[in-house]
Order: C-alpha cells, then sequence, then structure tokens
C-alpha cells in the first residue's frame, strides 16, 4: 500500500467520513478556504491511480468512493513506524508513546484497561 500525501490524507478523511460524495460533496466537507475544483480532481486522480479511491458514473457526475479502510491505511502506518523507529518493538513505541507525550493520568488509565483489555482476549 502507498503512502498519500498530507492533501490526499485530507481528501480521504473527507470521503472516509462521507463513505460516498460526488465532487460538491467533497468541497463542502473542507473548512475555509475551500480548495479548488481542480485541485480537488487532481488529488482524485492521484488517489485513483494509487488504488485509494474509485468512482461510478452518474451521467456527467461521478461518485467516489474509497477502496481503503481507515483502520487498514493507518495500522499499516503504524507498524511501519514501529519497525522503522522502535526496531520492530511495540513496547518500545509504547514506552516511547507515554513518556514522551503529555498524556494525562486519566489517559494512561484508560491505556492501561485498553491493554488490560487486550490481554483477557488473549487469554480466551
Amino acid at each position: 500500500m502507498q503512502q498519500l500525501t498530507n492533501a490526499e490524507e485530507q481528501l480521504m478523511e473527507h470521503l472516509w467520513n462521507l463513505e460516498k460524495a460526488f465532487m460538491k460533496d467533497l468541497l463542502e466537507a473542507f473548512p475555509e478556504p475551500k480548495p479548488k475544483t481542480t485541485t480537488v480532481a487532481t488529488l482524485l486522480k492521484r488517489m485513483i491511480d494509487k488504488d485509494f479511491v474509485a468512482y461510478t458514473e452518474f451521467g456527467n457526475s461521478r461518485e467516489y468512493y474509497p477502496l481503503v479502510k481507515k483502520t487498514a491505511y493507518f495500522s499499516k502506518h503504524v507498524n511501519g513506524l514501529i519497525k522503522n523507529f522502535f526496531n520492530d518493538s511495540a513496547s518500545q513505541f509504547a514506552s516511547f508513546f507515554t513518556n514522551e507525550t503529555n498524556l494525562s493520568e486519566k489517559e494512561l488509565q484508560e491505556l492501561k484497561k485498553i491493554v488490560d483489555s487486550a490481554i483477557q482476549k488473549k487469554k480466551k
């Protein structure tokens, strides 16, 4: 799976949220200042070429939809991050994440619950 540029990721985020969208729907999803139609069209073309997006034609209109699930895209990139920057060690990543970010005690407790729940599922 290829990497999306920041602009492509932003457009893809709107498409994931909308699930299916015509050009006008995508343009409306952007905050002001909205990108030009030609910019969004160019991004969509590149994303189609990368097999992230497809479309269905309705006369002269195209309804775009994602071919890649958001979780699959981000999972691949988080796993790549762990492999490339943390020697393929999830525990090194977790240590960095918990020590080098400004997580509150409440957020750390929530993470602990998530980890404890995952451990319980693995035991079953």
